[in-house]
């Protein structure tokens, strides 16, 4: 299993972090699109490391168009020589239409798409192919040497896409190297729905299971002292409550018979009251989402659960001391 975690630190110390992060053995460094441009930093990152991978994780598709995407996916494969991982998500309909003043439909057809367009630009750009890209939501069919990149050692990067729903799990086994799966994921769902979807996904695409990456974060409640441990519980049981709020995550409590909470955390969401919301989510709840306790008693629940379905992960098990972080991570790159 390989081990990423996120750069931080900001601009300023994107390059350090990054060479901290590659010495410690770290196999991927993550730039997330939150409050800045998740591709910066790892611009930045690309010439102070030599073997870490560069992963967004994840950057908006839709607020961005294919070409765009081609050219900043070529240029940072190309910078970090072959290293780049390009993590694509959707986001949710307001944030596209509200905050990126950009188009929404059909989110998992158009994803696909998307996907598709980037793949045929950079199949022009490395392999000769004519640009004639013709969909229903994006057409690229211009293309003069001029804007074509001539430093294609390096081809195109890998493409993994966050998912949730079955729809669009199933178009990143077709179109995509990977998928990136939300925290807000339990075993139950993963293996009762979204594995079923990556798999059919895979099947139109005519590939294995073993070409394809299965990356989850999972959520980890533990702690050094029974303060640290309770604070972060509070703190995981919010997070839960906040995005079992959103109406797009509610089947992953539906596989649970936890529908009807999807609606009351709804309602105590347009009324702002978030800790009431966290105090929603019982014990049982929280560990079917979450690793609780000791860390590695909680490294030994990720194993079980996940050891034989998740390729990376970007779990923090709350190491003791760098001794013992080196201990966590070679049980779980040990694992097959």
């Amino acid at each position: 299993m390989k081990l990423d975690s996120g750069l931080m630190g900001g601009l300023a110390k994107a390059a350090d972090s990054a060479v901290k992060l590659e010495s410690l053995g770290y196999d991927g460094a993550i730039s997330a699109e939150l409050a800045h441009d998740p591709f910066f930093p790892l611009l930045l990152a690309a010439p102070a490391t030599k073997k870490i991978e560069l992963v967004t994780s994840i950057a908006v598709a839709f607020s961005r168009t294919p070409m765009l995407l081609a050219n900043i996916g070529h240029d940072l494969n190309s910078l970090s020589h072959g290293r780049f991982v390009m993590g694509l998500g959707s986001q949710i309909q307001p944030h596209i239409t509200k905050r990126f003043s950009m188009p929404w439909s059909d989110p998992a057809k158009r994803m696909r798409e998307f996907i598709s367009a980037m793949r045929a630009i950079w199949a022009n750009w490395y392999e000769g192919e004519p640009l004639n890209f013709r969909g229903d939501y994006y057409t690229h069919t211009l293309m003069t040497p001029m804007f074509s990149p001539q430093d294609n050692t390096y081809g195109a990067p890998s493409v993994i896409l966050a998912a949730v729903g079955p729809l669009m799990t199933e178009v990143a086994g077709e179109v995509a190297d990977g998928v990136i799966l939300h925290a807000f994921t339990t075993e139950k769902y993963m293996r009762e729905v979204t594995l079923p979807a990556i798999e059919r996904g895979l099947a139109k695409s005519g590939r294995s299971r073993d070409s394809f990456t299965i990356s989850y974060p999972g959520f980890v409640v533990t702690g050094r002292t029974e303060e640290e441990f309770n604070a972060t519980k509070q703190a995981v049981c919010k997070q839960i409550a906040f995005y079992g709020s959103t109406p797009a995550y509610k089947p992953v409590l539906a596989v649970h018979g936890w529908g009807d909470l999807q609606l009351e955390l709804n309602r105590l969401s347009k009324e702002g009251k978030w800790d009431a919301m966290g105090g929603l989510i019982t014990d049982d709840i929280l560990h079917q989402f979450a690793q609780v306790g000791e860390t590695d008693a909680a490294v030994d629940q990720f194993i079980q659960r996940f050891g034989d379905v998740v390729d990376r992960t970007t779990a923090n098990f709350a190491p003791r001391d760098e001794e013992h972080q080196q201990a966590i991570m070679h049980k779980l790159k040990s694992t097959a």
